[in-house]
């Protein structure tokens, strides 16, 4: 990496060549004048490019291409503004500018109703771009020779954090105004999570950048390229391995029967009520304590951890005793592995027809290797996506039922609905807070998040200007914007069907069998073995239910997605990118997966037809 890759070179003519607007959809029909009851803007503070939310969608936006944030399928509670202020898009721009990314500066952000969709901001002055390249040169070196022990100390200190707001007795704290001090830390501890966040996936992704551009360059098609960077264990594998340990002792116990019988969300209370489950329960508590400090989603405070509600990981296990064997991970790992190192040969072959080329391959492979996206994009999620929101739940919570106890609010949960702004001036002087007006307000904020919420499977997945292509490798293989998933938005705003949906062949395999439709991972347990999943897109909370599923379709992603990354992991058959699965694909329909073309059939009528 002696001189700037071209790949990190994108000037003003590449991008017009880039971004070809063909059409436009309109966002006349999606413009709305209110926001959640009792906001207002002068509460919140932003500035452009860098803080700018909360903002709903307007006219003006619709000259650049908007995409639904895959993420948040829930959407924004008005606490969870926290995280839309602080964290995400917020932080993707600070990134940007401190570290120099040539050609981006981030995202920006915008609300439609509760939910968040995302623009890139590039950078258009050829001044301006070849000056952040050189910068970015200096720094990014120093992330390639140590980027595993840089994530390691960070782990270090994310563990401490953690560990300041998980020993605390919060119903030990002596006052509302103590909690409001520890809802201030607890905002504190989950910014500072997320800087840590983009620190290490900002440089991860450039190196897989310039990594992607020399395997094009020798000729290596683009569907191998992430074959090279799986078969790494990580955390989120750890705990999955440890979920079927204690499958395997319910087994051992002779539980499957009371498991087999009971509904999901009285297995705990069925558990503690028989005496040969005792030993089991043992065990698996000692499993929460270790594991259990997660969500069924990412960055949610709406969302309970395991610990707090532990009918997904019981329900889980459920499902996984369903299974006449326990999933075998040896074999998967060996088998990945196999894979990985059989594609590198075959890469190293390839480029033996270049002069120098082997040596350039392997050079960029040892680059993208010790810093490798692919892998970290699992790891990191076990301290930071899937944990670091919840001190801010667990306080709020808290201060919550106290409230509820005074008769200042009807749930203990309506402190969720409650901007932060309000809720820390609330608890710092609770006797002057009027505290009958937020009962009303959190009533109608609440309604105004379901209804949100349960249009979701019908809002569109981009508005405002659609590229005719993307060539930019990140957006094709991360976030799934290639041509396939554009002309599937075309065709479906023109009114189109669709019996066979193409997108990005992320695991290789051909799979049929029946669709199980979910749009969130709260019903992620009731997944039966042998069912083919079909979401937005998943994140590593979803993995335990790879081990059980057939196969994966995602309306987004690319080959470097945690749909894609986790299914070569598990050895089973993935289409990720696809636009339209969730909307066209309906639970009970057979439909077949090639993994290996990247093409999902459609049977809405029976028995394929070969």
């Amino acid at each position: 990496m002696s001189k700037i890759p071209d790949a990190l070179r994108r000037g003003p003519e590449d991008t017009k060549e880039v971004w070809l607007l063909e059409r436009v959809i309109s966002l006349d029909s999606y413009l709305i004048k209110e926001w959640y009851p009792g906001f207002r803007a002068e509460d919140f503070y932003y500035q452009e490019p860098f803080v700018n939310v909360p903002k709903l969608l307007r006219k003006e936006d619709e000259s650049a291409c908007w995409s639904l944030d895959f993420h948040w399928p829930r959407g924004f509670s008005p606490m969870q503004m926290t995280f839309a202020m602080d964290c995400w898009p917020f932080i993707s721009q600070f990134t940007c500018q401190v570290l120099d990314l040539p050609p981006t500066k981030g995202v920006r952000g915008r609300f439609l109703g509760t939910h968040l969709y995302l623009s890139q901001i590039d950078v258009t002055s050829p001044y301006e771009l070849g000056e952040r390249a050189q910068r970015f040169m200096t720094k990014i070196p120093n992330y390639i020779g140590n980027f595993n022990s840089i994530w390691d100390a960070r782990k270090v200190e994310l563990d401490r954090s953690l560990a300041y707001f998980e020993d605390r007795d919060l119903s030990k704290e002596e006052s509302l105004q103590a909690l409001g001090n520890l809802l201030v830390d607890a905002r504190t501890f989950q910014r500072r999570a997320w800087d840590i966040h983009f620190e290490m996936m900002y440089p991860s992704l450039a190196v897989y950048l310039v990594f992607y551009q020399v395997c094009q360059e020798l000729g290596i098609a683009p569907g191998e390229i992430s074959k090279f960077l799986q078969g790494y264990d990580t955390k989120i594998l750890e705990t999955d391995r440890e979920l079927w340990r204690i499958t395997s002792l319910a087994r051992q116990h002779d539980l499957q029967g009371l498991f087999e019988r009971t509904d999901a969300p009285d297995l705990r209370a069925a558990l503690d009520a028989e005496p040969r489950a005792a030993a089991w329960l043992k065990e698996f508590d000692q499993f929460l304590k270790v594991y259990g400090r997660r969500t069924e989603g990412i960055a949610d405070v709406m969302l309970p951890s395991w610990q707090e509600n532990q009918t997904s990981p019981l329900g889980t296990i459920k499902t996984f005793l369903l299974k006449p064997a326990d999933f075998d991970f040896t074999a998967a790992r060996k088998a990945a592995i196999a894979e990985r190192d059989e594609a590198v040969e075959a890469a190293r072959s390839q480029a033996g027809k270049f002069n120098g080329g082997v040596q350039k391959f392997d050079a960029a492979l040892k680059d993208a290797t010790g810093c490798n996206f692919a892998w970290w994009n699992d790891e990191h999620n076990y301290w930071i996506d899937l944990r670091a929101s919840l001190p801010i739940r667990e306080v709020c919570l808290e201060a919550g039922k106290r409230l509820v106890a005074e008769g200042k609010l009807n749930n203990a949960d309506d402190t969720l609905f409650m901007f932060y702004h309000e809720l820390t001036a609330a608890l710092a002087d609770p006797g002057k807070a009027n505290w009958r007006n937020y009962k009303v307000l959190a009533a109608s904020r609440r309604a105004y998040y379901d209804a949100w919420r349960n249009i979701r499977p019908e809002m569109p997945p981009v508005i405002g200007q659609i590229p005719e292509q993307v060539s930019d490798p990140v957006m094709i293989e991360i976030f799934g914007m290639h041509h396939n998933f554009l002309k599937a938005v075309e065709e479906a705003e023109a009114g189109g069907s669709f019996d066979k949906l193409v997108g990005v062949p992320a695991s290789t395999g051909v799979v049929e069998g029946i669709a199980r439709v979910l749009h969130t991972a709260e019903d992620l347990h009731t997944i039966l073995p042998g069912e083919i999943l079909v979401c937005e897109a998943t994140s590593p909370n979803w993995t335990p239910a790879f081990a059980k599923i057939a196969a994966c379709v995602c309306d987004g992603g690319g080959t470097l997605t945690h749909a894609s990354i986790i299914s070569r992991e598990y050895r089973i058959p993935c289409v990720v990118g696809t636009a339209l699965a969730t909307r066209t694909i309906k639970t009970g329909m057979k439909i077949r997966v090639d993994g290996t073309q990247g093409i999902v059939y459609v049977f809405p009528d029976g028995e394929p037809q070969d």
